[in-house]
């Protein structure tokens, strides 16, 4: 599938478990760092491997948001719209993105550069509204600090993640 050294990889992976089972959610980091992403037959071959079902290994990774199922654009933009994140305002963050950058939830720009995704729960509900992007978060969101976001990562700078200054909202 992905070679010996992957298979090798997944082997010392598993032998830090009492059981298999336990290697699950590391194999399939290392699935998706091997290929960009999680391919059915990764899960196909993690399950036997994992003497799991494959229906089960498919449903860990799509429970999970920080597996991705098929490609996606340079930067996956992950958007949460839990209530914390709602009550601070991401659906003005999650309608300035769609409109900058000119697609829907689940599109990737033309240019492959990024993909937009909504989430439910990152747990940064103290630094709402928050962004992961690929595997930074990116927190106390407001349209400003969105798009000087956007800008950095559209010239291939990589911003410091974390919260952002402390803002009040008066609606």
């Amino acid at each position: 599938m992905y070679g010996e050294e992957f298979e090798k990889q997944v082997d010392q992976i598993v032998a830090r478990y009492p059981q298999p089972r336990g290697a699950l959610m590391p194999a399939l980091h290392l699935a998706q760092e091997t290929h960009g992403y999680v391919t059915p037959a990764a899960e196909a071959w993690i399950a036997d491997r994992l003497g799991l079902k494959a229906a089960y290994v498919h449903g860990v990774t799509t429970f999970y948001t920080m597996y991705r199922t098929g490609k996606t654009g340079t930067y996956l933009l992950q958007l949460c719209t839990t209530v914390s994140c709602m009550l601070r305002g991401c659906d003005h963050v999650l309608e300035h993105i769609k409109q900058r950058l000119g697609i829907e939830e689940g599109e990737t720009t033309p240019d492959g550069t990024f993909t937009l995704v909504t989430v439910e729960c990152l747990g940064s509900c103290g630094t709402a509204p928050m962004m992961q992007v690929n595997d930074e978060y990116y927190e106390d969101l407001d349209i400003e600090r969105t798009d000087a976001l956007l800008d950095a990562l559209a010239n291939g700078e990589s911003p410091k993640p974390g919260p952002g200054p402390l803002r009040v909202i008066v609606e």
